[in-house]
This record gives structure tokens, sequence and C-alpha cells, in this order.
């Protein structure tokens, strides 16, 4: 079996922490016989350079290597600023034959599928959007991390009794945080009168009159008083670095700031979402064949798994970690409203397929959305916006016996079954029938 050759030149690359196997082969045009060149390099600096040197002395433009871990990525760097053309390819469409792996063997199969064309290259965003994506990451998990410290923090006060939480809405909200701040500041609970704590509550608490009642009895133990403390402390930190984070988003999303107003069009969809959205797919939507391949990337489409003229599992597949949960997210967001867009569709689709599918149906859409904005610069309005926002009541006219069966001729139907029907009912049926009409 043999299989067309695309590229003559190219150099596949076996990446690992420390060592950098890289084999190029040249393909002649006339014989169609490889000759392989393979060469180690460390991953130090100095050894790039001298990769790039190498692959210059074959002329070769064209590089082919998985996606391992974070070590691609300096690799990546270093052959794009020297206009190399590199393929970033997923591990599972280069996974060798067990028991004929070592890194040289490695190498030189990446070469093989590359040189056929046989490797799907992973969606590599341009460098600005790049730069983007890790603060808009970084960002993201500072905010999980600041979730997770307000959980320790409201676990601190179930387990001291404290009913906090069950008054205030947001434990750290202003007289949640005041209160917290006099409870710790003071050596003990009876140095708090009533009217000094009463105080601390805004004048517009709807559950003023249980503040006291959350607050008397509760015993806070020495390692739960110096974790609230730390936490404090902490969370302050976050907040700080987040605005950090939020200012240089800003400042980086500038020169898109048209795109991401463009899709906070859509209901759901708010402006710190849109950069986060944009910061994973970028604002060149040619790269994608489609829109269902953009969803496919996001892992947001039910999976092909048939075998025997049986289907298998289905379920959406474990991409975009980044990308889906967000959409979730926007999706939960959107459905608040049951009568619009987003909310009709979640109703109509949870009515049959349940919460989890109908959430991800609408995610999907809404990316797709996303997909057709961006590329061609239309408002938001689906193909069926109109239909299912305004529909039209449906219509009926009478029509005589006559014109009936005259509608009747036109869609196909036997006329003499028709009048041998009509002849003997008894009693004659009425003169006029309903007919729905568009």
């Amino acid at each position: 079996m043999s299989f067309k050759i695309v590229r003559f030149n190219c150099c596949g690359m076996d990446v690992h922490k420390d060592i950098i196997v890289a084999t190029v082969g040249i393909t002649d045009h006339t014989s169609l016989i490889t000759d392989y060149h393979q060469e180690s390099f460390t991953s130090l600096n100095s050894d790039l350079y001298r990769l790039c040197d190498w692959l210059d002395s074959f002329e070769c433009k064209e590089v082919c290597m998985e996606s391992t871990g974070k070590y691609w990525i300096p690799i990546f760097n270093v052959l794009e600023d020297h206009g190399i053309k590199v393929c970033l390819a997923h591990p599972k469409y280069t996974k060798a034959i067990k028991g004929k792996k070592t890194d040289k063997k490695d190498s030189k199969w990446i070469c093989d599928l590359y040189k056929h064309d046989m490797v799907k290259g992973s969606f590599i965003p341009p460098k600005a959007i790049r730069a983007l994506r890790e603060i808009a990451r970084y960002y993201r998990k500072l905010v999980g991390m600041d979730s997770s410290e307000s959980n320790r923090y409201q676990n601190c006060m179930s387990v001291s009794n404290l009913g906090i939480g069950s008054v205030f809405k947001d434990v750290n909200g202003k007289s949640a945080s005041r209160i917290m701040d006099a409870i710790m500041e003071a050596e003990d609970e009876s140095c708090l009168s009533d009217e000094d704590i009463l105080k601390l509550v805004h004048s517009n608490c709807k559950k003023k009159d249980k503040v006291l009642d959350a607050i008397r009895g509760a015993h806070i133990e020495s390692d739960t008083k110096f974790k609230i403390k730390v936490i404090s402390m902490h969370k302050k930190e976050l907040a700080n670095h987040i605005e950090a984070c939020l200012t240089e988003m800003f400042k980086r999303a500038q020169p898109y700031f048209d795109q991401f107003i463009h899709i906070t069009e859509i209901t759901g969809i708010s402006l710190i979402s849109a950069i986060l959205i944009i910061s994973e797919i970028g604002v060149d939507m040619s790269v994608w064949e489609n829109a269902r391949q953009l969803c496919c990337w996001a892992g947001l489409t039910p999976a092909n798994n048939e075998s025997a003229g049986k289907k298998k599992s289905v379920r959406i597949s474990k991409a975009g970690q980044y990308l889906k949960p967000l959409l979730v997210q926007c999706a939960l967001a959107a459905i608040k409203n049951p009568k619009g867009y987003f909310g009709i569709k979640y109703r109509r689709i949870k009515k049959r397929r349940g919460h989890k599918k109908a959430i991800i149906a609408v995610a999907r859409m809404m990316l797709i959305c996303i997909y057709h904005m961006i590329l061609t610069g239309e408002s938001f309005k689906p193909s069926d916006y109109d239909e299912l926002m305004n529909p039209n009541p449906k219509h009926f006219k009478e029509l005589s016996v006559s014109d009936a069966i005259d509608f009747l001729k036109e869609k196909g139907v036997d006329i003499e079954t028709i009048k041998a029907a009509y002849s003997n009912t008894d009693p004659p049926p009425k003169q006029t029938i309903s007919v729905q009409t568009a």
C-alpha cells in the first residue's frame, strides 16, 4: 500500500523535557526514495538556535512535533521566529506501535506521517492572541482560587456556629465583613454589645432582627481563628492580583475591541466573557473549515462511536477544557429569560433530553452564532429568530364542499372515494369544512 508524498523536505521531532530528537526526511522527486538525517539536541537556548541552523543546512522549512506538556512552547517560539512553519500534532495522531518505540524511531515515524500529510495539526492562534490567552487563563485561575477561599471562609463560620451565612446572602459583603472583623478583634464575645453589632448592619438588611441570634453562642477555636485571618489576608491579595490581570487583559484586548463589543449582542455574554472567548478562539475564523469544526474543537458536539452497526457512547469529548465551561456559564445566564431566544430553545430541548444536554446544546448554538458574527460582521439574528420570537397564529378558513374537493384533488386524493363517503353519510354532513392555511 503506497501513500502520496506531499512534503518532499520536512522534519519530525520527538520532544522531551531535556532532549529533542529531530529527523529530516528528504525525498527524491524521481525515485521517491527518502534519505533521513537524525540529530539530537538539548532544550537549552543555545541548542535550540543550533537546531534552527541544522534545519537551514537541509533547507527544511516545515516541522512537525507532538504537543508534549509545556515543553513544546519554547521550541515553537524559536522556530516561529526563525520563519519555520510548525505543525503541532496531538499525541493521539502520532502514536507509534507498542514494542517499536524509541526516541529515534518516534522522530522518524512523525517525519513519515507528516511527509504523507497524515497528521492533523492543532489550532495555534497568533502571538498576540496567545499572550492574551495566557493572561485570561491566569485570571480565571485566580478567580477560582478566590472562590475556593470564600468556601473555606464560610466553612470556618459553620464549624464555629456562626450563622452569618443564613442571614446574609454574601458572607463577603460589607455588613458581614464588618461583623466578622469586630468578632475577630474582640477578645471575648461578651465585649460586643447588641447595639455595637447592630450598628455594623446596613439599614436595608431584611433579616436585621436575626443577626444577634446568628452570632450569640458561637465559639471560635484558636485554629479556626488563625485560618480566618489567613484566608482574609489571602483574599485581599487575590483581589489585587485579579484587578491587575483585568487591567492587563483590557490593555491587550484593545486592538480587538470591536469584535468583543460585537459578540456582546448575544444574551448572556458580558464584556469579560467576550474577551475570554476571543482569547481562546481568536478573531480569524478562516482557520476553521466551518462552524461545526469549531464546535468539535470546543468539545460541544456528540462523538461518532459505531462498530458493527451498533452505536456506542456518543457523549461529548473532553476537549475545550477552558472554552467549554465558559460557554456553559454564558448559556446558564442566557436561559434565565424564559421568553428570550435561548430560553425558548433550552426549554424545548429540556423536555425531551434533560437539563445537561439542553445546556450543552445552547452553548453550541452560542458558539455557532459567535463564529458567524465574527466571520461576516452581521448582527445577532439567527435564521429562525423571527419565527421563534414572533410566531404567526394558525389561520383557518371555511371552504364549501366543492372547494374542499378541489383542494383535495390538488393533494392527489381519490375524489370518487370522497363522493362515495359523502353520499353514504347519514345524516348529511355540513356544507363547510375548516382547512388550515399558511
